[in-house]
């Protein structure tokens, strides 16, 4: 039986919200598709808590997740290893979302009430509840994308998009090797490119109340400077991956 849907996340270090998103993810597959395939793939990006320890105790009463071990590799490269498992198992479907507990589940169906109208649909953080530093850096990443591609993308790293699963197969072929810093900006910028209506629908993006960020101050300015040189070199290619995408 081909699976309708496959929601993806990447998890690092989330014990204390683990077993909640897992939770209220399940239910909204269970609620919204009570007779399609559907699963929750969750890649525990070699987490230093208990988060893969939770994972692997759901999973044996949870017959909608499918939990996923990776030495850690950063956040997009745990993505990207959820993307191609959810290609792997034929989604038809697939929608990326984050373990921190930021997004509600209502959001969902805004996009999924579009699929038909685009094969790559993205949210908008309207409202975002991330330290001023970070909401910088994600103006200057913003604007310099417009400047490199041509192209503006309200959210362009967004983790709330749904993906046609046969467009999203056709993506990774395109990323760059090995696997960019923040994949999800690439995607976003090839589906554009092609002719994609990414909407860039306002969604709910609350503050987080367990876990900590990552990348913080001059660490996150050093990976986003990574990220704008990986960026500008992937300009030079990019009409050619644009090709491959037809």
């Amino acid at each position: 039986m081909s699976i309708k849907l496959a929601i993806v996340m990447p998890a690092y270090n989330e014990e204390e919200c683990m077993a909640d998103v897992v939770s209220i993810w399940t239910k909204l597959l269970i609620e919204e598709f009570p007779t399609e395939n559907t699963c929750l793939i969750v890649v525990n990006d070699g987490s230093k808590d208990s988060t893969g320890k939770i994972l692997d105790g759901l999973a044996p009463h949870n017959d909608k997740l499918v939990v996923v071990h990776q030495i850690n590799g950063g956040h997009g490269n745990a993505v990207v290893h959820a993307y191609r498992k959810a290609v792997e198992l034929g989604a038809e479907y697939v929608f990326q979302t984050d373990s921190d507990d930021q997004f509600v589940t209502a959001d969902f169906k805004k996009l999924w009430d579009k699929r038909t109208q685009s094969d790559f649909i993205l949210g908008y953080r309207e409202v975002r509840h991330d330290d001023p530093f970070r909401l910088l850096i994600t103006r200057i990443l913003r604007w310099s994308m417009f400047l490199i591609y041509g192209t503006f993308i309200m959210d362009l790293n967004i983790p709330f998009r749904l993906i046609k699963g046969s467009f999203l197969k056709k993506l990774l072929i395109q990323l760059p090797n090995p696997v960019p810093f923040a994949p999800n900006i690439f995607l976003a910028i090839m589906a554009k490119k092609s002719g994609q209506e990414l909407f860039n629908i306002p969604i709910v993006h609350k503050e987080r109340a367990t876990g900590e960020v990552s990348i913080r101050k001059m660490k996150l300015l050093k990976v986003c400077w990574q990220s704008f040189k990986e960026l500008a070199r992937f300009r030079l290619e990019l009409n050619a991956k644009i090709k491959n995408l037809k």
